[in-house]
């Protein structure tokens, strides 16, 4: 199933919430969206600029992206801000309730407009909000929900990241690239790796990116890395190429895993893969090197619990580096 990048839209001043609800709208319609759910989209995002104007003395971002997965075609819709935090998070969620007359009753209102909710608030850090209105419902919940933030770098009209997520029977796989440099060279390179590890979904870790290394020799090469996460007998394969970062965030311990050296149509020597034990409480972290890798999940008390998408939101807010394409991707088993 492919993943697109997010759609950024700064949100500093009113002028800006109606760009916000226009890029919603654009998405959703070019999604296949009806008109109503066109509608809603609109409202929601209305609703969290609106917030992130009247609430955050200098703004904060809303994140769009579109996506057919597992949890059915959607729009997941994320506000993040470096505010002060909601002081009474529960009294705020309350349908009706604003502390500045918003459009639509708050957020009571954007939870009751869509079809998954999730909000992350930690006072003087800021607040970080995803929501999800799905165009179909889902057949059943899957046993491993995957979320992620994939942004081009400041002046870029496309990213060179690019990431997937396939499944085969008990086994998960999430595959991320980053094209060398950015730009549309790098976005090639890292869409066309995605594209042949996907296809070679039946071939080991090692074998796939094999393949991949020598269809990405007329390319200016990638990094790249696939995480097959087996839910039955709780294990990880594991197979890095460049500087792809994945940890293993459990409760009580912190698993870095081994990425060797070199670039995907380039340079790689050596194709080997690492095996790691699973444990059902984990959250797993892909991330290019637009982020940091300064981070840690134990300084955001209550936000393992949080779905993925918002944890990478969240990570993605507080530790991007700025100046290149950052792609964040979470794993978590369903609650």
């Amino acid at each position: 199933m492919g993943m697109t990048t997010n759609d950024l839209v700064p949100v500093v001043d009113a002028s800006q919430v109606s760009a916000a609800r226009f890029a919603a709208h654009a998405i959703a319609t070019a999604a296949g969206f009806g008109t109503d759910d066109v509608h809603r989209a609109g409202l929601v995002t209305t609703e969290l600029a609106s917030n992130l104007v009247k609430h955050t003395p200098e703004g904060g971002k809303i994140l769009l992206r579109s996506s057919a997965d597992e949890d059915g075609g959607g729009l997941e819709i994320t506000s993040i801000d470096h505010g002060p935090g909601i002081g009474d998070l529960r009294r705020a969620q309350v349908d009706g309730y604003s502390t500045a007359g918003s459009l639509g009753g708050g957020l009571g209102a954007v939870r009751r407009l869509t079809d998954a909710y999730d909000v992350y608030s930690s006072p003087g850090k800021g607040t970080a909000i995803t929501v999800r209105i799905r165009r179909e419902r889902p057949a059943a919940v899957p046993r491993l929900q995957v979320g992620g933030v994939g942004l081009a770098a400041r002046g870029e009209q496309v990213s060179g990241d690019a990431w997937n997520v396939w499944s085969n029977g008990s086994v998960v796989t999430i595959a991320l690239a980053d094209g060398l440099g950015h730009g549309p060279e790098a976005a090639k390179a890292a869409q066309l790796a995605i594209k042949v590890l996907s296809a070679a979904h039946s071939e080991t870790p090692a074998a796939a990116m094999q393949i991949a290394h020598q269809a990405l020799r007329p390319t200016r090469g990638a990094a790249a890395a696939l995480t097959a996460i087996d839910l039955a007998a709780a294990t990880v394969r594991f197979i890095g190429v460049g500087n792809i970062a994945c940890v293993f965030c459990e409760p009580d311990t912190t698993r870095h895993t081994v990425s060797l050296g070199g670039t995907l149509g380039h340079e790689a020597r050596t194709f080997r893969e690492f095996t790691y034990p699973w444990h059902h409480e984990a959250v797993a972290v892909m991330h290019s090197d637009g982020l940091t890798s300064h981070w840690s999940l134990d300084d955001y008390p209550g936000l393992r619990a949080c779905s993925p998408a918002l944890i990478a939101a969240v990570l993605y807010r507080d530790f991007t580096r700025g100046r290149d394409d950052v792609t964040v991707v979470v794993a978590k088993e369903a609650a």
